[in-house]
């Protein structure tokens, strides 16, 4: 008789799942387990529910036999050199990208390739901008002009400071009864933010690097935690660069919202938005419907080679 668990993590080899009855078992793969068709390196990952078979090891360990469809799931390349992927998580209610607009920069590019990834996978996203006591009035003014165009296009956004537990708050009522990924950049305050919404948690902090302004990275594997308040939040290793997995370039525009909403009114059914005249999107952007900066980000996706080993996707 099998019985049911969810990943909280997993270091290869080796998964730490919770039971139905609150218990930790460590827990080991069954032999070869089938894949269901996605090329990755890892066929289990956090936020899975599986299924273990009753029997233990001389240390108590079990083994998991078999998981259940995923609601979703967010994947990147395992290296820049393979056409593997990694299953990051698996049944995501809710991403939050953490930003910061200095110390380190969280690029605009960045934002709008996490978001139209997060599409790809149906996870819908909140923006969250952090650290905003050590941002001037220009730069809280700056924060308030993103929040508002990305508020516009679906994505909500909040100013935070993981360090002040009195504006996070909000976080712990929308996290209860969910499953919720936390992703930025090294150094923008994600595990702080965690230990914000739950002291117990302690997991590791790291001081900005002076050199590169960049966080020294504290996470190398991603794992889900149990708040006391409720729900589990996944906590990611921090992200360099985002590049896009095994996107079909005729419908990339339809992870876009705002250019999702214009679907049909091109002239050209397969118009790509790019050199085809007539086209609803570019007049769109002329006349400041369509933000600029969203659209560029969008060619650049447009342009890239998917084969190219320089293209970064990894971890920080």
């Amino acid at each position: 008789m099998s019985e049911k668990g969810v990943v909280l993590k997993s270091t290869g080899k080796w998964y730490i799942v919770e039971l139905e009855d609150g218990s930790i078992v460590n827990c080991r793969l069954r032999g070869k387990m089938r894949l269901d068709g996605l090329k990755a390196t890892n066929p289990v990952s956090v936020g899975d529910v599986v299924n273990l078979n009753d029997i233990e090891d001389e240390e108590g360990n079990r083994v998991i036999e078999s998981y259940d469809p995923r609601r979703n799931y967010i994947v990147r390349k395992s290296t820049n050199l393979s056409k593997q992927k990694q299953l990051l998580a698996a049944n995501i209610d809710r991403a939050y990208l953490l930003i910061t607009i200095h110390s380190p920069v969280t690029h605009l590019a960045f934002i709008d390739r996490f978001l139209v990834s997060a599409e790809s996978f149906r996870i819908p996203t909140t923006l969250l901008f952090n650290k905003i006591d050590n941002y001037s009035e220009d730069d809280l003014l700056y924060v308030d002009a993103l929040i508002d165009m990305y508020s516009r296009i679906g994505y909500p956004g909040h100013k935070i400071s993981a360090t002040n537990k009195d504006n996070i708050e909000f976080l712990k009522d929308e996290i209860k009864g969910n499953q919720v990924m936390i992703s930025g950049h090294s150094g923008v305050g994600k595990s702080t933010l965690v230990n914000a919404l739950d002291n117990s948690l302690n997991i590791t902090t790291n001081e900005i690097s002076e050199a590169h302004s960049q966080g020294k990275h504290t996470t190398t594997f991603a794992e889900m935690h149990k708040l006391k308040t409720g729900g589990y939040i996944i906590d990611t290793p921090g992200i360099r660069a985002f590049g896009i997995v095994d996107m079909d370039k005729a419908v990339i525009s339809h992870y876009f919202p705002e250019m999702r909403a214009m679907i049909g009114e091109c002239k050209f059914n397969n118009c790509l938005h790019l050199n085809e005249p007539k086209c609803a999107v570019k007049a769109a952007v002329e006349n400041f419907e369509i933000d600029e900066s969203r659209f560029l980000t969008y060619t650049q996706l447009m342009e890239e080679d998917e084969n190219d080993i320089h293209r970064k996707n990894d971890f920080a």
